[in-house]
């Protein structure tokens, strides 16, 4: 099987159409059209159905796409592992980050990593959780720094930095602050702004509260952007969930207080987190180093 015909039947994949696929390849229809047939020769099935004026996988197309994909990620990283290698240097790293890590813990670790190793390069994605971990399993991304998941163990290496707790939060005059300790009876009746449902600490607050027989948090606004959170709560009515560390005076950017009880309280672990059949490049290696060494002094509660 040619790596080239695996190529080229990605994209055609990508957009059903010979057309398309000739254009943005730069490669005949007929090349195309021979390099398909040489594929579906090889695995003694069709690959495409022709469907109107264009073309739709089989099962066996959609099983060789994704595998095809994997392919190409392992290629890529055994072209990066062999020519860092032969080159001797430390090379690229690929992070995804939340924007709480990118803002207290990254920028010293990068201040270091400049100084001590000039030569390594790096690319930065700030997301959420789940999008993160979907690069993750894409090959896109080389590690993923943030919360670490106790179910994630077997799909990926996890390597804990510190412990984090999660907390409900909300402005300094809202009516609940003045309670010492409230119940998670009391917050029933509020109204909140939370992440996407697909976020970890929004699945385990819902659990939190149905799991006691409640109704779930009552949602008036829902971000995408953890960093927005506390500018939203220190000025509304409104309750969320966020990190007890940005309620620390030197890192909130408003008067924000934290409303306890002991039934909303999320401990979790804070880490790194990569996939267990990934290449570590010298770069990603001396990446986690120095973040093994800053994370515990930036990052505990």
């Amino acid at each position: 099987m040619d790596m080239r015909d695996l190529a080229y039947f990605e994209v055609i994949a990508e957009t059903q159409n010979l057309g398309q696929a000739s254009e943005r390849l730069g490669r005949t229809k007929p090349a195309l059209t021979k390099s398909i047939r040489r594929l579906e020769e090889s695995l003694g099935a069709a690959l495409f159905v022709r469907v109107g004026r264009g073309i739709v996988l089989t099962p066996v197309g959609r099983i060789l796409r994704d595998r095809s994909r994997r392919i190409a990620t392992t290629m890529e990283e055994v072209l990066r592992e062999v020519s860092e290698f032969a080159s001797g240097t430390a090379g690229h790293v690929r992070i995804g980050a939340g924007a709480t890590t990118v803002e207290y813990l990254l920028p010293a670790v990068f201040n270091r990593l400049t100084k001590t190793n000039p030569e390594i390069t790096a690319e930065l994605v700030i997301g959420m959780n789940d999008v993160l971990r979907a690069s993750l399993r894409e090959g896109k991304l080389d590690l993923v720094v943030g919360p670490v998941m106790q179910n994630e163990s077997g799909e990926f290496v996890t390597e804990v930095l510190v412990e984090d707790e999660v907390v409900v939060a909300a402005n300094s005059d809202h009516p609940l602050c003045a309670a010492t300790n409230a119940s998670i009876e009391d917050l029933v009746a509020s109204r909140w702004v939370l992440p996407a449902t697909s976020v970890a600490t929004r699945q385990w607050l819902d659990r939190a509260f149905t799991s006691r027989g409640l109704p779930g948090p009552k949602v008036h606004i829902e971000t995408n952007s953890l960093h927005l959170l506390p500018q939203l709560i220190a000025q509304t009515d409104l309750l969320s969930f966020i990190p007890r560390r940005n309620l620390r005076p030197e890192r909130a950017r408003a008067r924000l207080t934290e409303i306890y009880a002991e039934a909303t309280t999320m401990r979790r672990h804070f880490g790194i987190v990569y996939r267990r059949d990934s290449y570590l490049s010298p770069a990603t290696v001396t990446l986690i180093a120095e973040l093994q060494k800053s994370a515990e002094a930036l990052l505990a509660p």
